[in-house]
Formats: structure tokens, sequence, C-alpha cells
């Protein structure tokens, strides 16, 4: 395998941080300083959009109900929100973040990335756009963003979340080996618990142990993404910045830690998983018209099954429970078996220039 990256490449990740709740306190200055999320109703089976530093530290966080983040933190003061004024907002930092460079793509609102490889401002130096770029979106538009600064993307993103809150971490191409040897694997994008867990029992716990397995080794455990991983392990992500993007579709899946034994079990879970997908489609930075409803399953013996339908959904509202729970049945019956993963998914038409939907409303 290649181990060398292109050295030469200049890449800002930014992300405000916990945005809509910035947005909220920076509007009334009586909910700073106390525990706040932005989202649902608990009456209402809402969930959390976002919730700041002082709920974190209860252990609220996103995609969580209204309901568990309450019982969490008592305290919590929960707001609806905004979408339109957080477009707003929005649309005014990517307006900074276009005086350095046209290479930009949004993730989402409140995420970016940005190619400053030659550009001249600041005389070419990445490390002051990224200060100027924070500096002047706290000054003008009074949101506070963190920023990553990297010869690539998958290294600026691990960046920006290097010194949250309120933080900036560059790392320079001389920097990058020794960096990558020592990053723990759950850093690494697309490790989450279960695959954190068994590269733990197999004595991996950072990207040097990673290198030590080698690639075909990587590959027979985890298949495709093992490949990924063994790409990582070095550093590599040779993903270009991409000013346009078309998103197909949107979806959430859990695995769960004990496997649903029955067809019952899997419908239980359906109403948080269609939750979080609302709130994921609203977070999309240019969110398309929903052309199909997708549900995967994946059984204990990891044989997994996909279910499609397509239909008419007005972007604007919540998902069809219904209909999941149709999907849901359909999919069940093709292996009546525990099912370990559970997701659900839009899938997307085209991007046109309808109305944007109502995030919080989803909520």
């Amino acid at each position: 395998m290649d181990r060398e990256f292109n050295v030469d490449r200049k890449i800002i990740h930014c992300d405000c941080d916990c945005f809509y709740a910035a947005v909220e306190m920076r509007d009334n200055p009586a909910l700073r300083g106390i525990p706040l999320a932005v989202g649902g109703r608990a009456d209402q089976r809402g969930v959390v959009a976002t919730c700041n530093y002082e709920a974190r530290a209860f252990g609220v966080h996103s995609a969580m109900s209204t309901a568990r983040a309450l019982a969490l933190c008592p305290d919590l003061v929960v707001v609806s929100g905004s979408m339109e004024k957080y477009r707003e907002v929005s649309a005014r930092i990517m307006a900074i973040y276009a005086d350095y460079t046209r290479v930009i793509e949004p993730l989402s609102l409140d995420e970016a990335y940005l190619d400053v490889t030659g550009t001249e401002r600041c005389q070419g130096s990445a490390t002051r756009m990224a200060e100027e770029i924070r500096r002047r979106v706290f000054d003008e538009v009074g949101i506070r963003v963190s920023a990553g600064v990297a010869p690539n993307k998958f290294l600026a993103k691990i960046a920006s979340d290097w010194n949250k809150p309120d933080g900036l971490f560059v790392l320079r191409p001389e920097q990058v080996e020794a960096f990558v040897q020592a990053l723990a694997v759950k850093k690494l994008h697309g490790v989450g618990a279960k695959t954190a867990e068994k590269l733990e029992h197999m004595g991996v716990h950072n990207c040097a142990d990673l290198r030590e397995q080698g690639a075909a080794v990587l590959i027979s455990r985890f298949g495709r993404f093992g490949q990924r991983l063994w790409e990582l392990a070095w550093g590599q992500d040779d993903r270009p910045v991409r000013t346009s993007r078309e998103r197909k579709s949107v979806s959430v899946e859990h695995t769960y830690s004990q496997d649903l034994p029955d067809l019952e079990a899997c419908l239980e879970q359906l109403p948080s998983l269609l939750e979080s997908l609302a709130g994921r489609y609203g977070r999309l930075s240019r969110p398309a018209d929903i052309a199909g409803a997708v549900v995967k399953l994946k059984f204990h013996d990891f044989s997994q099954t996909t279910v499609e339908q397509a239909t008419r959904v007005q972007a604007a509202l919540a998902p069809d429970i219904v209909l999941y729970e149709r999907l849901v049945r359909e999919a069940f019956g093709r292996g009546c078996r525990p099912v370990r993963l559970l997701g659900v998914g839009y899938r997307l038409n085209e991007h046109s220039d309808s109305a944007q939907p109502d995030q919080l409303a989803l909520f």
C-alpha cells in the first residue's frame, strides 16, 4: 500500500459548538450558564436536537428523548427553537467561509470543510486563516467555532474535535505520522461501540496496533470496512472537498447490545428511530424531497435484508409510522430470527427549490 499522502493540501474543518443552543444563548443571555437543550416537548415524545455543554455534563446528548434528558437533568431548560433563524445564521457563517475559498463542502448547517490549498489570504497560511475565520464568526455572528487544520479531510475533522469547545488544532504534515500512530481507534469515523469492542478483543487500541494487524486480517474480520480501517491507520484520505454533493438517501440505524428477540421488540424500537431520522433529515444543509421509505434489518447471524417503498412525502412531515411498521413486518418476515441491527431511512429526490423543512417541527 502507498503510505504517502498529499502534504500540499490544506484542509480546514469548521464546526460550530452546540450550534442551535449557541444561537439561543446568543439571543437570550438568560439561557447562558444553565443546562439548555433545543428540541421537542417531552409530552409529545420529542427528542433533543442539540444541547449546551452544561447539559452535556449531566449526560444529555442529541437524539436523546426529551423525557430521558429531563430525567438526567431535572433543571434542563428545553426550547423549541426556530429553524428559519438557524438557517439565516448558518448562511452568514458560510458567507464568511466564502471569503477564504470557493471550495466549501457543507456537511450540515453548522459544519463544513474548506479547501484553502493555494489560497493567498493570510499569506497562504491555513492556520492563520482558521484563526481569522474563528474570530470573525464570533465578532460578526456571535457564534463560537472549533476548527481543525490538516492535510486531508479525515485528519481535519479529527483535529476540529481535539480542543472543543471553542478550540483550534493544527496538524502539520511532519506531525501526522506520530499523531496517527497514537490515535485511539474509537476516534476513527465509522468505529462504533461494537467495532471498538471487537478491536479491543484483538488487542487493538490505536492506529499503530491496527497497522500491526495487517490489511488482510482487517479485511477478513471487517470486510470492506477493514480496508478503510487500514487506510485510516496510515492517515490516508484522498477524498476531495466537494462543493456540491447530491445526497441520495438519509438514514439512521442502531446495533443493539442484546438482540431484539421478535417482531414486537422491533416495532417497539421504531418510534425512537423515526425521531432520529427526522432529526437527521432536518440537519441536512439542503434537504431534498422524499421519494421513498427504507427499512433495513440485520439478523443475529449477520444476514440482512432491506425493504423499500416509493412514496411521496411532504418535506415538513414527520415519518409515517404506519408505513414503516408495515415495512418492518415485511423485512422481519423474511428471516423470523432475532435482530441485531434495525435501520430506517428516506430515499431522496434531487434537490429542488421547494420550501425548506422546519426541523424543530420534526422533533
